[in-house]
């Protein structure tokens, strides 16, 4: 994981809590006022947290979006955050890059990044004069945190002038020794870019073997994986279809190849959403962290989704009181070394270029 200190250079030494201030915590209770203003929200999520539950979670969901306002602050939520999050007080929900991207174009000093600690960084890269947070700063990735920069650096020795094509599920270390960066949607056509014959695509080993499979390019492979995907094995969703042939398995590429081979579909979790959205299946298993199918089944509710409910515990580590916290005392601020983050968003850029 890339250092990170509670000061920068860029802000003149001082914390966002000196740049900002500190606001004194608001008064938590459920009361008239909090119950309508939080109703229509409720509805959104009245399937996942029952009525008496509700009364514990308004009072935080109406804070935070009072706060949010106040700071001049936008809430980005992965697609894996649990639905009081996702549908409650984010403003931009969405895949990893996706998040950090639009968060380019909204009009906002503070970003609040409800996912795991690479991700705060990305936004931090792609809005280096934004003050980046997150609620919490142990929310890590173990794919993320399975290589780093010295490894690249190491690979890069082994492997001369083998284009080097990084998942943006890294490091902003790990990013920087890169050449270009990649997403599970578009990693073929990343690796085919270079019009070689030989790439490292690193560091999630089953992203790589998926886009091998797909190309006549030879990948190189490095041993990460995301504890959540490689849980999902090809006998327990075999097992689900011969229960209920009806159901459709969607699949993450950093799921094993052989979970891969037997999904009716394969593709990042915005292409997943999208399936869903558009085929409509009747039943469907989505082999990915378990909220993702909480999200989205308000707006697909004509779909059956099974859930073999694995759960990412860094996502869970980002909570409605830790979103509060941090929007009150301003804490847990992402920095990046600026070479760093040069040289990473470099490799950033080259991807989104490309795509363009």
């Amino acid at each position: 994981m890339t250092s990170v200190s509670t000061s920068n250079a860029s802000t003149g030494g001082k914390t966002a809590a000196e740049r900002y201030g500190v606001l004194p915590r608001p008064n938590l209770e459920w009361n008239a006022e909090v119950e309508r203003e939080t109703a229509h929200l409720y509805e959104l999520v009245k399937e996942h947290i029952p009525a008496i539950e509700w009364p514990v979670y308004a009072p935080y969901v109406y804070a935070i979006n009072k706060l949010k306002k106040e700071r001049n602050a936008a809430i980005l939520a992965h697609n894996y955050q649990t639905p009081d999050i996702f549908h409650c007080v984010a403003d931009i929900v969405g895949d990893s890059l996706q998040l950090a991207k639009e968060a380019t174009m909204v009009d906002a000093d503070i970003i609040v990044q409800c996912g795991v600690h690479f991700m705060a960084e990305t936004s931090k890269l792609l809005n280096p004069d934004k003050t980046v947070l997150i609620p919490d700063m142990r929310a890590g990735c173990s794919l993320a945190e399975s290589i780093t920069g010295a490894d690249v650096r190491q690979l890069r020795e082994r492997y001369p002038g083998v284009p080097i094509v990084t998942y943006v599920n890294t490091s902003a270390d790990v990013k920087a020794e890169s050449d270009i960066c990649c997403t599970s949607s578009n990693a073929v056509a990343v690796v085919e870019s270079f019009g070689v014959d030989r790439v490292l695509c690193i560091p999630d080993e089953f992203l790589a073997l998926n886009v091998a499979a797909q190309t006549k390019v030879k990948i190189l492979t490095w041993k990460g994986h995301c504890e959540v995907h490689e849980r999902f094995t090809a006998e327990e969703l075999l097992a689900y279809k011969e229960a209920d042939p009806e159901i459709q398995i969607i699949a993450h590429p950093e799921c094993s190849p052989s979970v891969v081979a037997i999904a009716d579909y394969a593709g990042s979790t915005s292409g997943m959403i999208n399936y869903v959205r558009d085929k409509r299946p009747p039943k469907v298993l989505l082999v990915t962290e378990c909220s993702m199918a909480s999200n989205i089944e308000s707006s697909a509710p004509d779909v059956q989704f099974i859930k073999p409910c694995n759960l990412c515990p860094h996502m869970k580590r980002i909570t409605l009181p830790k979103i509060l916290d941090a929007l009150l005392e301003m804490k847990e601020e992402i920095h990046v070394d600026p070479l760093t983050a040069d040289r990473a968003r470099q490799a950033v850029e080259r991807m989104v270029n490309l795509n363009q």
